[in-house]
């Protein structure tokens, strides 16, 4: 997410997720067809909150693609909404719904060590434990990891828009990553994305206009697009922007088939 400081010079952010087709148009390519990764691992300096989380933290709340397919209900311990967020970045909205939402569990998935130790780090002393973290290729974890019609909601807050035409290759929204996402959604289930760039997001809302089997939320007079929902916590990036005029844009669409 933006709410992370040591970005690249191509980017606001990494996703945590890897896309591996080359544009809109290409809706069957192969998840995997050219190994084309939407993010970089930034080198980060840890502080000693960071790198608690990771060393004391991580045992008891970091999930791996080693796992394997998880039984949601058995991990958490219970029944409850599910929530994914790819991308987190310094986690702190994730954790701010984490606690907002004590009845809805939520699973992170970021791949910058630094925001994964802060989280992890934050929750352990807020005492909360409804929120599990993948520091891993969202797309491997949500290929092997995480199974067919079990998730609520799955957010994608802020991914790196890319913005050179020769990069579009690596966004990591896809047709076949959208599709992915759609098998792993509940029916009725949501796909929350938000941006700080226009010309990604009417990328994002041709993508999923064309995506079979997701539904537009917008009402007719804001479409594509939807008002900032009050349950997405406003990042400090983002709050930075609204002060010198820039714009964020909301896409919800539901899983319908």
């Amino acid at each position: 997410m933006t709410d992370t400081n040591d970005t690249t010079p191509e980017s606001n952010n990494t996703a945590g997720a890897e896309s591996n087709t080359t544009g809109p148009e290409n809706a069957d390519a192969p998840l995997h067809r050219r190994g084309i990764k939407s993010y970089v691992i930034r080198a980060g300096r840890m502080t000693p909150a960071q790198s608690r989380g990771l060393e004391d933290v991580w045992p008891r709340l970091g999930l791996t693609i080693a796992d394997g397919r998880q039984d949601l209900d058995t991990l958490f311990g219970r029944q409850a909404p599910r929530v994914v967020e790819i991308g987190f970045g310094m986690g702190n909205s994730l954790i701010e719904q984490a606690e907002r939402h004590p009845d809805t569990d939520f699973i992170g998935i970021e791949v910058h060590a630094p925001g994964v130790g802060k989280l992890l780090d934050e929750v352990d002393k807020r005492g909360l434990t409804n929120l599990r973290v993948y520091r891993e290729d969202a797309l491997a974890v949500l290929e092997q990891c995480l199974p067919e019609d079990s998730l609520t909601t799955l957010q994608l807050f802020f991914p790196d828009p890319w913005p050179k035409k020769k990069h579009h290759k690596r966004r990591i929204v896809q047709p076949a990553f959208v599709e992915l996402i759609r098998t792993r959604l509940k029916p009725g289930g949501t796909f929350h994305l938000a941006t700080d760039w226009e010309a990604y997001a009417e990328w994002m809302a041709e993508v999923m206009d064309a995506a079979p089997g997701y539904a537009n939320t917008a009402s007719a007079d804001t479409a594509p697009y939807v008002p900032r929902p009050d349950f997405r916590p406003l990042t400090k990036f983002e709050a930075r922007g609204e002060k010198l005029g820039h714009g964020v844009w909301d896409l919800i669409y539901r899983r319908d088939v």
